[in-house]
């Protein structure tokens, strides 16, 4: 996989291994062509399993390059990376504010953002699509950290941040297809909608990459940037909507430590 993507310029890089997470995203949303629908403790576990791979994503993929890489720089690497890391959350919490979107399992009076009358099945995908802003970003980000040639910086590492993305990124597919078919909606448009979550990753991939290829100066801040924002989705939603069943929590709290885990692993072999 290594050598395959090595042929190829850090922005298009970035673009196959966001095509990649967004597959997985469509695969999860592939579930509705099985059943209407997931047992819930698999869906609160899976979400959790989501929250650990972003927790961890966070710091070994791209908060602690990016204070490596502010060092290198002559930077002061603590200010770098608390510029970038807040700026990523106070970024997230602005859109939260003003774009409508439903989180999964509430109903239409419980939409954020400004007031619309959109449909719910648009409000879903928004609200995935908020999620993914932030993985695509990161992962063009790593990818373009890369290609500056930074020692802090590895295709591995990248690889590592796209797998961990990919897989989290199953149980907001099906989180988004599942819901609308057991309203009523057709299988293949209750797909459809739901992958359509994903296709913001290799755009804001592309963009992320592009960036830090141009203007190496603000690399630390891209990668803290996209670690404030995976935490601020991680607080705000993931954890929140994963624990909602009192019984699950300790099966859920489980599953978020074998995602971080998972994560952890990943970069530390493949970085």
């Amino acid at each position: 996989m290594i050598d395959f993507l090595q042929q190829f310029n850090p922005v298009t890089q970035a673009f196959i291994a966001t095509l990649f997470t967004w597959g997985v995203t469509a695969a999860g949303a592939a579930l509705v062509f099985f059943s209407k629908t997931v047992n819930q403790k698999f869906m609160d576990s899976m979400l959790g399993f989501a929250a650990g791979v972003m927790i961890a994503a966070s710091f070994w993929s791209l908060l602690s390059p990016g204070i490596e890489m502010a060092e290198q720089l002559g930077q002061i690497p603590w200010l770098s990376a608390a510029i970038g890391f807040m700026g990523g959350g106070i970024f997230m919490r602005v859109i939260d504010k003003f774009l409508p979107h439903i989180h999964p399992g509430l109903s239409v009076d419980k939409t954020e953002g400004i007031k619309t009358s959109w449909q719910r099945s648009t409000l879903l995908v928004l609200a995935i699509t908020l999620h993914n802003i932030p993985e695509g970003l990161a992962v063009g980000v790593a990818f373009g950290a890369v290609g500056a040639n930074l020692p802090s910086a590895s295709i591995g590492g990248a690889i590592a941040l796209a797998i961990g993305i990919g897989i989290q990124n199953f149980p907001e597919g099906t989180a988004v297809s599942m819901p609308l078919r057991r309203e009523g909606m057709s299988k293949g448009k209750s797909f459809f909608i739901g992958q359509a979550s994903g296709v913001v990753e290799p755009i804001a991939g592309v963009i992320g990459a592009f960036f830090v290829m141009k203007m190496q100066n603000i690399l630390p801040y891209a990668l803290c940037f996209a670690a404030g924002a995976m935490i601020f989705v991680v607080v705000e939603e993931l954890i929140p909507e994963s624990q909602r069943t009192y019984e699950n929590i300790d099966t859920v709290t489980m599953a978020t430590m074998v995602g971080f885990s998972v994560m952890m692993i990943l970069d530390v072999a493949l970085g």
